[in-house]
Formats: C-alpha cells, structure tokens, sequence
C-alpha cells in the first residue's frame, strides 16, 4: 500500500457507514466484531490500517509488554481483579429495551440499529445516554447493569 493509498483509506473511515465498519473489522481482525462505540471502531480500524501497512510489534516486544504487564498485576493488589476470566460481552438487537430508573424517574432506552434512543434522541453509544441521564461519566453497559459488575446500577 502507497502512502498517498493509506492516507486516503484513513480519510474514508469515519464516512463509512456502521454496516461498512463492521465488515471492513471482519476482513482486517478476521474476528466477530466486539462491542465497540463508533468512534473506536474507526480508532481501531484505522490503527490496523496503519499496522499492516508499516509493521506491527515484534514478538519480541508483544512478549516483552506480556511480561511487563504480568509483574505490573502481581506486583499491584487492586489490581487483582484484572486476572478474573473475562466476561462475554452481550450482544444487543435492535429494538431491545434497556430499563434503569435514576433520580427517581424511569429511563427506557431503545437499541437501533446504529446506536441508543432514548427521550426522542439518538445516541451512538450507551455511555453517552447513561453521562446524560446522570450528568456524569459513566460506563453504558455498567449503568444499565450490562457487565455483571458488582455495584452495577446501584446508585440512583
């Protein structure tokens, strides 16, 4: 790939469409597509591109920062949790209806097919819906009590 080809394939991704990022994920990752917000989805795409383009880490580094992080968790106690299995990540259809009350009035988001709805207005991410109805930052999935985190949808 030309430089002046992987500029322009960069410059395209935040035009495409969701159906066209999704696919664009398949052919580069080869994986399912994970639950991603829009905006990292192109992030991600994007630094892919780059990767196959210019050559990604070596396996020596990817062992290298394997090993690092591998001291980092035992040598830190709060970060034990980070060795728990991982969680699958749930999968949303459209028209699913997501429930949570906070501040004393019921919230109901619709899952669409490119993003979140809720009081009328559209959403690319469900973090974005759960910091407006709470006006702080919060995880989406969390707030609606999507992960299996404790604590998840406590507050309110």
């Amino acid at each position: 790939m030309t430089s002046s080809d992987l500029v322009a394939t960069l410059a395209a991704l935040p035009g495409l469409s969701t159906v066209e990022l999704r696919t664009e994920w398949r052919c580069l990752f080869r994986t399912t597509l994970p639950l991603l917000s829009r905006d990292l989805l192109v992030r991600a795409l994007a630094h892919r591109t780059q990767e196959l383009a210019h050559g990604g880490l070596t396996k020596a580094t990817q062992r290298r920062l394997r090993a690092l992080t591998e001291m980092a968790l035992d040598a830190d106690p709060l970060c034990s949790d980070a060795r728990a299995p991982a969680l699958r990540p749930v999968t949303l259809s459209p028209g699913t209806r997501l429930v949570r009350e906070w501040g004393g009035r019921t919230h109901v988001v619709t899952v669409t097919a490119d993003g979140f709805e809720h009081d009328g207005r559209r959403y690319r991410s469900l973090s974005h819906v759960a910091s407006t109805i709470t006006d702080a930052h919060w995880s989406g999935p969390r707030f609606f009590g999507l992960t299996g985190t404790r604590g998840a949808a406590r507050h309110g």
